[in-house]
């Protein structure tokens, strides 16, 4: 696991775009404010590119790479074409292997996202509120993280779609838990699962 999951907290800063098909997003350590990662969807197919313009948007495939700023992969999240947006999500370390993976569920009264180990089984969950801008990963009933909507100020909020989160990992989880990655993949997925409808 790359040493730059290992501290506590991130700010997910996305670019801003008033007609955008690529999700992509600068990382950055929000105590220094120095950039720490980048991630980027580049592999986008000229019919995924077309469909993020439609309604069914929810529905495309995601391949997003996040890197350190060296070029090195971190992590990569993928998907396939998903009727519902309910398809599986996988999440790969960064030597390509399979780690893990999230699926979006309904809930009554917020969203929610399962963060499951590579055999399935559940490492936690993400669960947001009623209005949608506060989240909190958990494990039988104890916080692992929490994640909250940075505001970038109403200009931006109004007539773009950017959104920037800070992630904030609990000091119990080890600086060596791979649920990091998960944790981390699951702030991208909040866009990608339970924003863009």
């Amino acid at each position: 696991m790359n040493p730059l999951l290992q501290q506590n907290l991130f700010l997910i800063k996305e670019h801003i775009g008033m007609f955008k098909a690529a999700n992509n997003f600068d990382i950055y350590n929000p105590e220094t404010g120095e950039q720490m990662m980048t991630c980027r969807e580049e592999k986008l197919g000229f019919f995924t590119k077309m469909f993020r313009f439609t309604k069914y948007k929810m529905m495309t495939p995601f391949h997003v790479e996040i890197k350190d700023l060296s070029g090195a992969p971190v992590i990569n999240i993928t998907r396939k074409s998903s009727f519902l947006g309910f398809a599986l999500v996988n999440i790969l370390d960064e030597n390509g292997n399979m780690v893990g993976s999230m699926k979006r569920k309904f809930r009554l009264g917020g969203a929610k996202l399962e963060l499951n180990d590579v055999n399935g089984q559940n490492l936690c969950t993400l669960k947001g509120n009623f209005i949608g801008w506060d989240f909190k990963i958990s494990k039988d009933e104890q916080e692992l993280a929490s994640i909250s909507k940075k505001w970038a100020g109403i200009g931006k909020e109004l007539f773009t779609s950017a959104d920037n989160y800070i992630l904030s990992i609990n000091e119990n989880v080890s600086g060596n838990d791979p649920s990091r990655m998960h944790m981390l993949a699951a702030v991208l997925c909040i866009d990608f699962l339970l924003k863009e409808n």
